[in-house]
């Protein structure tokens, strides 16, 4: 399992040698883009300098992360792997000690930094496979759960910036492989669960882009348009969210 280091983007800023300072900043993002940033004037040489300059670097940040594409594996659902919610990693803690040996039902609840999957007594004793198809299930109901109010407020939250949109539209959660949502011909949306791991911020960008689809069905120049005017630095969010999917979509 990762560490927090590293799904952060790595980022390096080089100085140009002028009387005014000019930062040219290059990012290496999880998902392996490399973006430079630089001032309006620069110029394409002062960019490609920079560029080159920072070539082996960029290199080995690039071979790290592709390294570490190579290292998610699928979940056993023990104590001590990682869980994310909100775009926060929380440490799994299955508990199946004596303290349990009362209790009628298995619950999930997060605390102090941990989350707990206590397990009843007539569960605890199942063996180690049927144990983590159970813990599986009854994480994946967690975060169903707390989806369903955390995308209803985040939906209402926003409704406000798509000005194209009469009616709030309904909503519905369905687990999907490689889509955090899509928008029906009748203007209902659809959000994947496991997105209640990813930062409000990222939630928020994929319910816009959805309703951006209720007035542009396909990705059209003014759907775009459109998107860019709800959320002006979109792209910035979806390259988070999109650094950290194979992490958030893993099971």
């Amino acid at each position: 399992m990762r560490k927090d280091t590293k799904n952060k983007s790595r980022s390096d800023t080089l100085i140009n040698e002028k009387s005014k300072p000019r930062k040219v900043v290059i990012k290496v993002h999880p998902d392996q883009r490399v973006v430079a940033t630089a001032p309006v004037d620069a110029s394409d040489e002062i960019i490609h300098d920079a560029m080159m300059k920072r070539a082996r670097w960029i290199w080995q940040s690039l071979q790290e992360f592709a390294k570490q594409q190579d290292h998610v594996l699928p979940k056993r659902y023990i104590s001590g792997e990682t869980q994310f919610y909100l775009g926060r990693r929380y440490v799994l803690k299955v508990i199946t000690d004596a303290k349990t040996n009362d209790k009628i039902n298995s619950t999930v609840k997060l605390s102090r930094g941990k989350l707990h999957v206590e397990l009843s007594q007539n569960d605890s004793e199942l063996d180690a496979e049927k144990r983590a198809i159970l813990v599986k299930s009854l994480i994946d109901k967690w975060y169903k759960d707390k989806f369903t109010s955390v995308s209803r407020e985040r939906l209402e939250a926003l409704i406000h910036k798509a000005s194209w949109v009469k009616n709030n539209p309904s909503l519905k959660l369905i687990v999907m492989k490689k889509q955090w949502g899509s928008c029906s011909n009748k203007g209902n949306l659809i959000l994947n669960p496991h997105l209640v791991k990813a930062p409000k911020e990222c939630i928020d960008y994929v319910i816009l882009h959805e309703l951006c689809h209720i007035a542009e069905h396909n990705h059209s120049e003014h759907f775009w348009r459109l998107l860019t005017q709800v959320m002006p630095h979109w792209k910035e969010v979806k390259a988070r969210l999109d650094g950290m999917a194979e992490l958030y979509l893993n099971e």
